[in-house]
């Protein structure tokens, strides 16, 4: 899987989101929309892992659709934390910018 972009781009995207949940619980106490970005920001990759495992074109398909739906969600969430002030702007552009990335290369997929 090393030689996947997406899969890299979308690894290293995770090990952020995991970094910010962590920040959100123990500095801002928030700990609902945070577990909410946890699920969506590291299931990405998981499902974009487990494309590359697919066994049909169908199969691989629907694997891509999900990492982007889940991607679409993390953007949600991360506007939702900064619109309610748990993330500045400065990060909350750093991450979204990444994830929109993230999600072009899926829907071009």
């Amino acid at each position: 899987m090393k030689d996947s972009i997406v899969y890299n781009k979308a690894y290293s995207f995770a090990i952020r989101i995991v970094k910010a949940f962590q920040f959100l619980q123990t500095e801002k106490k928030e700990f609902i929309l945070s577990k909410q970005l946890l699920c969506s920001g590291t299931s990405i990759g998981a499902n974009i892992a487990e494309a590359i495992g697919a066994i049909s074109k169908r199969d691989f398909s629907s694997k891509i659709s999900i990492a982007y739906k889940e991607s679409l969600e993390t953007k949600y969430w991360l506007s939702l934390l900064k619109d309610t002030d748990y993330i500045n702007e400065t990060s909350f552009l750093s991450m979204h910018t990444e994830v929109d990335e993230i999600s072009k290369i899926l829907f071009s997929i």
